[in-house]
């Protein structure tokens, strides 16, 4: 008898927040046990939230946007809104899991610049923050648990602070906190572009949507992160490529679409200049595992001249 052919996985999974009553927020806080097997999942899936985790025990390894790293507790691991990630080979995990939407933040943009910049990798040692980052988990969780009068305010102003004192465990936290206009245009340039189909939009979209000139977006862009916004869109372009091609099994002619591509073999000499591999070298490298080699694919890609 034939073997049943397996159902590929052509997208990566999308979670979003489901808080239980009485709460009410767009907030929860736990540990990997009360908030759930999905805390410490093992296939690559992506979030509509912000995650913070502390972990307190345990080992695996932590692994966002193909960048792995074994865990080494206490350990801070920031997972922003659009970032795949997943826990590999993690066993006896504990510690902290906040989740909440960017809107329980208030609309503060340095709040948003920070969470990216700490989200920029898979993790981060905790030092000296280590036991004031503890206690002020363990106070929000006794908060959010006995909702006493005020806790709304205090869960929120908890958070902020503990966005500083996780800003303290990464090296560029007086850059992240940078208050100028050209920071906070970058942040929502950024925040717009990682959602979904973001890669697919023009810079002069974007401007319109920020209300400023196409020409004013470029400037302050580049003031703040030394690049242009051209240049941001290629990065999430081919940072997209990259989740697509390690958590998904659509075929490379699929992903080129998925990003803006309407020629794959321009799309593949696109991502060998950004990563300086081929969209095939690139999956097998960070772990073919998640692509069937029965789905149809292209054999090969251009080589460059």
């Amino acid at each position: 008898m034939d073997e049943p052919r397996r159902t590929p996985r052509l997208d990566i999974p999308l979670h979003r927040l489901d808080v239980p009553l009485p709460h009410l927020l767009p907030f929860a806080i736990g540990t990997f046990e009360t908030i759930g097997a999905l805390s410490r999942a093992n296939f690559p899936h992506r979030h509509t939230f912000y995650e913070i985790v502390y972990v307190t025990g345990g080992r695996g390894v932590h692994v966002l946007d193909a960048a792995q790293r074994v865990l080494n507790p206490p350990q801070l691991c920031v997972i922003a809104p659009g970032q795949v990630h997943h826990w590999m080979d993690a066993e006896e995990l504990t510690g902290h899991v906040v989740l909440f939407n960017e809107d329980f933040l208030l609309s503060r943009p340095q709040d948003v610049t920070a969470l990216r910049t700490l989200s920029a990798g898979p993790g981060h040692a905790p030092g000296d923050q280590s036991g004031p980052i503890e206690a002020l988990l363990d106070e929000m969780g006794r908060e959010y648990q006995m909702l006493r009068a005020g806790y709304r305010k205090l869960l929120r102003a908890s958070l902020q602070i503990l966005i500083v004192r996780a800003l303290r465990t990464c090296s560029s936290a007086e850059e992240a906190t940078t208050r100028n206009r050209a920071a906070e245009v970058a942040a929502d340039f950024t925040r717009l572009l990682r959602l979904p189909g973001g890669v697919l939009r023009s810079v002069e979209s974007y401007a319109r949507e920020l209300g400023i000139s196409p020409g004013h977006l470029q400037a302050l862009v580049r003031q703040s992160t030394g690049l242009t916004s051209g240049r941001l869109i290629r990065l999430q372009r081919a940072l997209e490529a990259k989740r697509l091609l390690t958590g998904t099994e659509l075929t490379v002619r699929q992903v080129a679409g998925a990003v803006g591509f309407k020629d794959p073999a321009y799309f593949c000499r696109f991502f060998r200049r950004e990563t300086g591999m081929s969209p095939g070298e690139f999956r097998t490298e960070a772990g073919g595992k998640h692509h069937d080699p029965r789905i149809e694919s292209i054999a090969s890609c251009p080589q460059p001249s």
